[in-house]
């Protein structure tokens, strides 16, 4: 169904608003990289991407995080991204500024898009846009989108993913030649979101087994070969990688060397049953809870040794273990102001999450449960159910291993439609009660003589 005029303007402002949003907040992070709250990696891909223009390939020109010397190689950081800037800074030459304003436009433009798109297809078109409108103003988003950081594209690539496998159980996606175009389209999305963060590489069976289930409960042919062309697209764009790393550190490594660092640090003794998103000053430095027999390892073994430990303290403790987990959920859903946040990150939480979260979960709610607003069939078959899965199991990957404020971002990005959701619900429910509140009243006044 085509949106009509009206739509298409509300939608074209939403979007309008979502980039202006967007570029503002690129040009007050200005033509320099400095750490600002939740912005340190940006440090980190600026200056790779000028090494590797200065001729000194994927290396630092001194000591870095995670556990780097200077001058090795390092395989710690999304190459995707990396390759991003490394091209806007060959054609403009190195200036952030450039590369904030590309990615504000593209990101400012798709996100709210797909918002839209997945609110619409799985719920309606007034939920779309209005879903769009929330992702256009959400602070986060705006403030992440303007960093040199994979959050954004990552987002967008999530959605993307999504929104296309929502497509791939839809009557649409009825002939062998449909099936493996989105298939296609569906395995290079994937591959960009899995290229920006190696973490969604556990999100892709549930979209592929999600995908297959719901054609199997409609009575459809499961698309084997398309969802094999998929995974197929995903693999090839790995591959050069994997190459690449086993040529540099002459091991396996699949694509890049941040597992074992995250679950080692996120799971050590010295985290006890209280997570430390960030080790306070008190505390041994990151660098100085490794153990010093392994200091001496490249980078690639390094993260693999230290997952091996990191699965020690679980197997030793593992009560601990699942009570550090549920502990990470106040680091992982804080919507309070906290004293260790600047002002702007307190502010960004209460005019976003903390505003928008009774919604979501309003939403949520509404999704599972009202059958007039939610798909009459809610089953496992259902867009529905996929979303709410994607969630639940985002977050909990979180939970076991490492958790920060902006690691909850590509679930907001999902949430957001549920708050469209309970937003639409309630502003009918408001009208339906004006409306009978009028009509009430005209049938009490009397008539004129």
């Amino acid at each position: 169904m085509k949106p009509d005029w009206s739509s298409r303007r509300i939608l074209i402002a939403i979007l309008a608003v979502s980039v202006l949003l967007r570029v503002t907040a690129a040009f007050v992070f200005g033509n320099h990289v400095e750490v600002l709250p939740g912005t340190y990696d940006q440090v980190s891909y600026h200056n790779l991407a000028l090494r590797i223009l200065g001729g000194h390939g994927f290396t630092f020109d001194t000591f870095w995080w995670p556990a780097t010397p200077a001058g090795e190689q390092t395989a710690h950081w999304s190459y995707l991204y990396t390759f991003y800037l490394l091209i806007v800074y060959t054609l403009f030459g190195p200036n952030p500024l450039a590369a904030r304003l590309i990615q504000a436009v593209i990101v400012g433009i798709l996100h709210p898009l797909l918002a839209y798109l997945i609110g619409e297809r799985v719920f309606n078109r007034t939920i779309g846009l209005v879903s769009a409108g929330i992702t256009a103003i959400y602070i986060y988003f705006i403030y992440y989108s303007g960093t040199l950081m994979t959050e954004p594209f990552y987002i967008v690539a999530i959605l993307a993913s999504l929104y296309l496998a929502i497509l791939l159980t839809g009557e649409q996606a009825a002939t062998r030649y449909s099936d493996l175009w989105l298939a296609l389209l569906l395995g290079l999305s994937m591959g960009v979101a899995v290229l920006l963060r190696q973490l969604f590489l556990l999100i892709v069976p549930l979209i592929i087994l999600w995908i297959g289930y719901a054609r199997w409960r409609t009575n459809r042919k499961i698309p084997l070969g398309s969802l094999a062309a998929s995974l197929g697209v995903i693999a090839l764009m790995i591959l050069p990688f994997t190459i690449f790393n086993y040529s540099r550190f002459d091991r396996f490594v699949l694509l890049n060397t941040n597992a074992g660092f995250a679950f080692f640090w996120g799971n050590h003794p010295i985290q006890g049953t209280n997570f430390y998103a960030i080790l306070p000053p008190d505390k041994p430095s990151y660098q100085e809870l490794i153990p010093k027999e392994l200091r001496s390892l490249d980078e690639a073994a390094l993260d693999q040794a230290l997952l091996k430990e990191g699965l020690k303290f679980v197997w030793e403790d593992p009560v601990r273990y699942i009570l550090l987990s549920i502990n990470r959920l106040k680091d992982y859903f804080v919507f309070w102001p906290t004293p260790s946040s600047s002002l702007p990150s307190n502010l960004s939480r209460l005019f976003s999450f903390s505003i928008f979260l009774p919604f979501m979960i309003y939403g949520v709610f509404l999704a599972i449960f009202n059958r007039k607003w939610a798909p009459k069939k809610l089953n496992l078959a259902s867009p529905v159910v996929m979303l709410l899965l994607y969630v639940l199991i985002y977050t909990g990957v979180h939970l076991l291993t490492w958790t920060l404020i902006r690691y909850r971002l590509p679930v907001d990005a999902i949430l957001v439609i549920f708050a469209g959701l309970a937003l639409t619900y309630l502003a009918h429910l408001l009208a339906s009660r004006k409306n009978a509140d009028q009509t009430a009243a005209s049938k009490n006044t009397p008539a004129a003589p």
